[in-house]
């Protein structure tokens, strides 16, 4: 193919590893980097090279993804990876990492010639594992075409916010996204765990909101996770949606917005990590609601 591309993804947790997976799918030379090497060692299976440092995994690449927890951990592997960088590289950063940090990385790309690209996704394990998350990218468009190969195997769709990436514009779009995803999945499990407490049946309220204003097939998802005991494999995990409510959280402060959603839901999150729920998909949070962990 002529847009075959040498693609470093570092970070293969739930989202990383599917897209590494969709970029050899679609015929680019994938290295991958993880952490925890045993995360990263199946992705051999699809044709990629796994990598014992981030500075080989980067080594010759036309394009770097970051997947990773968090700003600071995306800017440690990169300082990691430093050695193997070429200038010109596009950097497209993935991770949910924050407004603040967003510049920091913006910075570091800058500091190493490399073409920085804000490039937040939405969407969790099951349209990741199909290729079909939503890409929000801002960076400068003649980077545009170098990456859209990669854009295009790993999601349906590429929303640009902006030319400038160090700005963060698809970042603010991602948190503002994620506050309301968040904010449904607590609501959704607090309304599970309410008509347990009152001895309503689930399918009553269900039955009730079906096909009207207040129906939501998101709602009906997470429910059917909590209901069916199916919250592992994680489409999305506890903590990782906690990290996610605090950046939504510091977000809001930093710009004189008071969120007392986020902040009570960050709070959920926690507790229901501390629970042991912590790997679960974020429906968990349900058990935030009992004192002991609940078996239904």
């Amino acid at each position: 193919m002529t847009d075959q591309l040498t693609v470093s993804v570092l970070g293969t947790g739930i989202m990383g590893a599917a897209m590494a997976r969709n970029l050899a799918r679609a015929g680019h030379a994938v290295r991958v980097w993880n952490r925890t090497r045993d995360k990263a060692e199946p992705l051999a299976a699809a044709g990629a090279h796994v990598a014992g440092s981030p500075e080989e995994a980067v080594s010759g690449a036309d394009v770097v993804l970051t997947m990773l927890y968090d700003g600071p951990t995306a800017l440690d592997v990169m300082r990691q990876a430093a050695p193997g960088l070429r200038t010109g590289t596009v950097w497209a950063q993935s991770t949910t990492a924050g407004v603040d940090a967003v510049a920091d990385l913006a910075a570091f790309a800058h500091q190493h010639g490399l073409v920085f690209l804000d490039a937040p996704v939405l969407g969790t394990r099951q349209p990741a594992e199909s290729g079909r998350l939503l890409v929000l990218a801002a960076g400068p468009a003649e980077a545009r075409e170098t990456v859209a190969p990669v854009f295009d195997a790993v999601g349906s769709r590429t929303v640009w916010t902006g030319e400038d990436g160090a700005a963060g514009s698809a970042t603010r779009l991602k948190l503002v996204a994620n506050s309301w995803v968040l904010a449904v999945t607590n609501a959704g499990g607090e309304t599970l765990a309410l008509a347990k407490a009152l001895g309503v049946d689930a399918d009553a309220f269900f039955d009730a909101i079906a096909d009207g204003p207040l129906d939501m097939g998101y709602l009906r998802a997470k429910a059917g996770l909590i209901r069916d005991g199916a919250l592992t494999p994680a489409q999305f995990a506890v903590a990782t949606a906690e990290k996610d409510a605090r950046l939504i959280v510091e977000a809001g402060e930093a710009n004189g917005v008071r969120l007392d959603l986020a902040a009570a839901g960050a709070r959920r999150f926690a507790r229901a990590a501390a629970q042991g729920h912590g790997d679960e998909d974020m429906a968990a949070a349900y058990f935030a609601s009992f004192e002991e962990k609940a078996t239904d």
